[in-house]
């Protein structure tokens, strides 16, 4: 046979289409070179880049095999999307990917027809494929809807509750489990592969089918007794699993990164079946690139590198990141009480949970995707007299908001919630961006809210939530480096409720919650530059509120500024709040609050990101020229 020449297939392909004029013989070549094309892009921009290495044949293989955008395909979490956006008309922009204004790192709606749901929090693809199914028999439209999700993601209870929904509305869906958490194994090899495939086929499926409507003629005893004898029967050939016990038709394990596996399966169950379905297919992280597949975590997420080492760009941070101030911070205390205890949901390098599990491994637990069992259990251990500290980011405590709400907080257990990832994150855009967990932490009754102000600020926070018991407690930090204060050798307990004045002024007052204070330490330069005596103080509590301070700050200035890392209804409401109950807004006192935009901040870095929501040095300037009814001619001038 004449070998296929070398072209560059991938120029040939722009959209999913124009898969079908391609041989399956030549789609290893693809492959490759849609590999090279990811290596290359994401060396550039940095990115997930081992989970789309894993996945490059099988969506190529899903592209070809179905009929998409009219075929929805969705992928769970969105780490693994960016094979899919080189074959859906986005290779040209590829290389602005998590760039400001360029391409998303995630699956996003508004972005291209071929991606029918916007995802970036894990364990979602199934519910929103079985809405589409269903969707679409309510409609009389005979579409594929295709969820493919990760085993990671399996981890978390919304999946089992799609599976079983789905199970039970007996719905055309089909589930791809894309396991990556192991090699490629004897099981899944060429023997493998036929019973796949005869499992698949129309005779097999054909049978099951008869044995259905068989049962359904004779009743439900019979049903199950025949159910039971055919799913037996199989066992010998696939082996049982709980996902037929879910109402799914379960086909594999199967190559993962074989055409010849994968394609006649994909076949199969597009002309094939009528019900749920579920392929485990079996994948390499980081597949195709060797210093990927050799890394541990095989290149989850990374900085720009270079091609041929693998070596990843070195930040020269000015100071240790806080997500680091805080583990050192942690394990420290660890070593002075026993009873303190680590949780984390799969991200235990992310949270710096890693450190206290290399110090205290039998006091460290990551519990998975799973933020909800993650806030419960903490609770749980809280009633033993432990010392919980669940450590998850801000964007996924939302996940767990129930939990915190009814497990914690109306028992007044005293969990420690460290938050990480507060306010912007930079280039993961919106959907991690911590944004609300003071709004909805702030509302409830009994809840200690606390923000650090700097990597010191936070070793103060660590100590004072070790030492709090009297119910939950929080306190929430950035990602990135901090602003490179000295740190104390051991962090002190802070008086619950009780802010500080940082800089002493006698017209305008700054009141800032979290790392905006550096930026107003700035800007009161700038602002005393002008001919405006400024205060500024760091709250540290969002609650309790410290009253005292607020009064003093109140009346002693003509003009009061909030700012914070948060959304409306967060620290600057319940200060107005409070304002207002005390009569303080009564006497021409110029309020401001400063929050988050009431929008969705595209991805940037962070720093253009505040920039561009005015909280900034030049932003807070403004403001307080703006309350006073002044122009502001330049940074420091006032006309």
């Amino acid at each position: 046979m004449t070998p296929f020449p070398e072209t560059p297939l991938l120029d040939t392909v722009k959209i999913p289409a124009d898969l079908k004029k391609v041989d399956d013989r030549e789609l290893p070549q693809l492959a490759r070179e849609v590999r090279d094309e990811m290596i290359d892009a994401v060396s550039r921009t940095g990115g997930h880049l081992g989970a789309g290495l894993g996945v490059v044949e099988l969506t190529i293989a899903i592209h070809k095999v179905f009929n998409t955008p009219d075929d929805r395909l969705i992928f769970d979490v969105g780490h693994q999307c960016y094979p899919h956006k080189i074959l859906t008309g986005r290779r040209d922009r590829i290389r602005t990917l998590r760039q400001e204004g360029g391409l998303s790192g995630f699956t996003r709606r508004a972005e291209s027809e071929y991606d029918p749901f916007g995802a970036a929090h894990s364990s979602t693809s199934i519910s929103a494929g079985l809405g589409m199914a269903v969707g679409s028999q309510l409609d009389g439209s005979k579409r594929n809807v295709i969820a493919v999700i990760g085993d990671g993601a399996m981890s978390a209870g919304m999946a089992y509750e799609a599976l079983n929904n789905a199970g039970a509305l007996d719905a055309r869906l089909i589930v791809i489990l894309n396991d990556n958490d192991m090699s490629i194994a004897p099981p899944t090899g060429a023997m493998s592969a036929y019973l796949a495939r005869l499992a698949s086929g129309r005779t097999y499926m054909g049978v099951r089918e008869l044995g259905k409507k068989l049962t359904t003629y004779l009743g439900r005893r019979v049903d199950r007794a025949i159910t039971r004898a055919v799913e037996h029967a199989r066992g010998y050939v696939t082996g049982g699993t709980m996902f037929e016990e879910m109402g799914f038709y379960h086909i594999g394990p199967i190559d993962g990164h074989s055409f010849e596996h994968l394609l006649p399966v994909l076949r199969n169950v597009r002309d094939n079946a009528r019900g749920p379905v579920l392929i485990h297919v079996v994948t390499q992280k980081g597949k195709g690139y060797p210093p990927a597949e050799a890394a541990a975590d095989k290149y989850h997420g990374v900085n720009k590198f270079d091609v041929i080492t693998g070596a990843q760009a070195k930040a020269k941070p000015n100071a240790p990141s806080y997500t680091s101030v805080f583990g050192d911070a942690l394990v420290q205390e660890a070593g002075f009480d026993d009873k303190i205890v680590g949780i984390t949901a799969a991200m235990p390098n992310g949270t710096g949970l890693d450190k206290l599990a290399e110090a205290y491994p039998m006091r460290t637990f990551d519990v998975g995707i799973a933020e909800q069992h993650a806030v419960t259990f903490a609770a749980g251990l809280a009633t033993e007299g432990f010392k919980p500290f669940c450590a998850l980011y801000s964007t996924f405590l939302q996940r767990g908001y129930d939990q915190v709400v009814h497990d914690v907080a109306i028992q007044k257990l005293p969990v420690r919630f460290p938050i990480d990832r507060a306010g912007f994150v930079g280039a993961d855009g919106p959907t991690h961006a911590g944004s609300f967990d003071t709004t909805f932490l702030a509302a409830l009754p009994g809840m200690v809210v606390m923000a650090a102000a700097d990597e010191a600020e936070l070793k103060h926070m660590v100590r004072t939530a070790a030492a709090y018991d009297d119910g939950p407690i929080s306190f929430r930090y950035p990602r990135g480096e901090g602003v490179g204060v000295e740190l104390p050798e051991r962090g002190q307990i802070l008086e619950i409720g009780k802010g500080r004045i940082v800089r002493q002024g006698s017209k305008v007052a700054i009141l800032s919650f979290g790392t905006r204070l550096k930026d107003c330490l700035l800007a009161a330069e700038d602002l005393d530059a002008a001919g405006l005596s400024t205060t500024v103080a760091d709250a540290r509590f969002a609650k309790p509120l410290d009253h005292d301070l607020i009064r003093q700050l109140a009346r002693h200035h003509e003009v009061l500024i909030t700012i914070e890392e948060g959304s409306v209804g967060g620290f600057g409401s319940h200060v107005l709040q409070f304002l207002s109950t005390e009569g303080l807004l009564d006497h021409g006192l110029k309020v401001r609050s400063m929050v988050l935009p009431d929008i969705w901040m595209e991805q940037a870095s962070p720093d253009t990101m505040y920039a561009k929501a005015g909280l900034d040095r030049a932003g807070i300037v403004s403001t307080v020229f703006g309350a006073l009814g002044k122009t502001v001619v330049g940074v420091g001038a006032a006309g």
